[in-house]
Parts: structure tokens; sequence; C-alpha cells
């Protein structure tokens, strides 16, 4: 950011707190002498009594995600936007490596009718799809649970299995290694193929590749941010007619020139008929 933004910044920041103190006047001239500014009360890491999230340096964590209580994340594992996984009256473990993907929803349940223990235990390498629900379940090492599933107390699926799309797996279900089940209730489809095998491990790894991306992207600070802003904006792609008509010349990065031998052909091409 330039002189001229940081100073426009600045006049407007200004201009914000002086708002803020009329605001205040305002309310005190009413006979409201409490004045209370509304805050997010989000937080992405939340303790729960005496239990602490713990996720690993190297793990990517959402900003709009909520990680609360007794929760575990180990490393290269990703919990994307809008997730929840609350560990209040149990434990949740999240392997290596593994991702749960946007808006689903991980909890735990203290006890069944029986009074078994139900935490939740996701393994490495996992691949839980978006809104999916995970309930006082055990996901082991490279499975893999599609988008809408929704897996209930004492489920266990065992590595390499595969939850299809929208599936509901219903109570203490144990989904065998190599088998894919789907529907409501869910039941056995079919064997998985040694494509979708090889296609369980090659998902997580590209959505551990893919978190490195967003981590970097909402660890940049505000001028960095800004600064992007400008050199898009600068370097906006336009037509040549319409840069010409506005008498625009815009000037090219140079990382951004491509060496001739693959740049277009701009030359009319012949038409083959027939």
């Amino acid at each position: 950011m330039g002189t001229l933004g940081r100073a426009i910044y600045s006049v407007g920041f200004w201009i914000r707190e002086t708002g803020q103190a009329l605001d205040r006047l305002g309310c005190r001239l009413q006979g409201n002498y409490y004045f209370q500014e509304q805050l997010s009360r989000h937080r992405t890491l939340m303790n729960i009594f005496d239990k602490v999230p713990n996720v690993h340096k190297d793990a990517f964590v959402a900003p709009s995600a909520s990680v609360i209580g007794d929760v575990q994340v180990g490393q290269a594992s990703s919990i994307w936007y809008g997730c929840v996984l609350r560990g209040d009256v149990n434990s949740i473990h999240v392997g290596s490596g593994t991702n749960i993907q946007d808006n689903s929803l991980v909890h735990v349940a203290k006890s069944n009718l029986s009074g078994k223990v139900l935490p939740t235990i996701i393994g490495d390498n996992v691949t839980v799809g978006h809104n999916a629900v995970l309930h006082g379940c055990t996901v082991e090492d490279e499975t893999f649970v599609g988008m809408g599933a929704v897996l209930l107390d004492g489920v266990v699926v065992e590595k390499h299995g595969m939850v299809a799309a929208g599936a509901l797996v219903r109570q203490n279900t144990r989904i065998p290694s190599g088998e894919v089940w789907g529907g409501n209730p869910a039941k056995f489809l079919r064997k998985l193929t040694d494509e979708e095998i090889a296609f369980i491990s090659q998902s997580a790894t590209n959505y551990a590749n893919l978190a490195q991306v967003h981590a970097a992207e909402n660890a940049k600070s505000f001028d960095e941010i800004e600064f992007e802003k400008v050199l898009r904006k600068k370097f906006a792609h336009r037509d040549e007619e319409y840069d010409s008509m506005l008498g625009v010349v815009r000037e090219v990065p140079p990382e951004l020139i491509l060496p001739g031998n693959i740049l277009p052909d701009k030359s009319p091409k012949p038409s083959h008929i027939g």
C-alpha cells in the first residue's frame, strides 16, 4: 500500500471512530448509558470444561470452522470451512493427512444404551465429504465418506471402506474393508475396484496439498491482500480493441510474457467444409 493508500485508509479509520463516538453519545442522550458493541463470539479453537483442542502445527483449520474441547487433529490434516468438531462429552481423534470437508459435523456420545463409551475416531488419510455427519463412530485409515452421509453411534468403517454420498449408516453397523455401502438405510452395494482404492489415497493427498494453499492465503496480512488487489486491477485482462478505444496501454509483468512458440496463433484459420 502506497503513501496515498495509507493516508486514505487512515482517514477512513478516523471517520469510523468518530461515527462510533457519536453513536455512543446518542445512546447516552437517549438515556441508555450502556453502549455495547456487538462482536462475533466465534472462536475457531475453543476450550470446554478442562478440555483443550490439540491441533498439529502443520494442520489447516479454516477460520470459520469450530474445533471445540477434547479434539486432536494430526499432521497435514485439514478441517474446512463451516465444519464443527465438538468434543465436549467425549473425545474426537483425527489422524494425519485426513480432510473433513466444508460444513461437516463430528460429534461424540458419552455412552450408548448398553453403556459403551463412544468417542469419534477418524484415522489417517481419510476423506470426509461435504455436509457429512459422524457421531460416536470409528472411521479407519484410508476410507472415504461421501457427501451428506450420516454415520450413527457405534458405526465402524474398516480400512479401504467407502460410504456413498447421502447414505444413512445405522447404529453399530460394520462396513468391511473394500466394500461400498449406500442408501437409507445403508447396505452393501459392491466391492471396490483397485482403481477406487487408489483414488481414496490420492484424494487425501490432493486435499493435503490444497490445504497448504488455503492456509497460506488465510495467513496473509491486510497489506498483502490490498497489494494483490492493486496488482489484479493493474494487470486485469482486457480485449486489445477495448483498451485502444480508451487509449490504455497495459503493462505486462515479466513473468507473464510467454515465449513466442507457445503464444496463441491470431492469424485467420482456413475453414474446413465437407
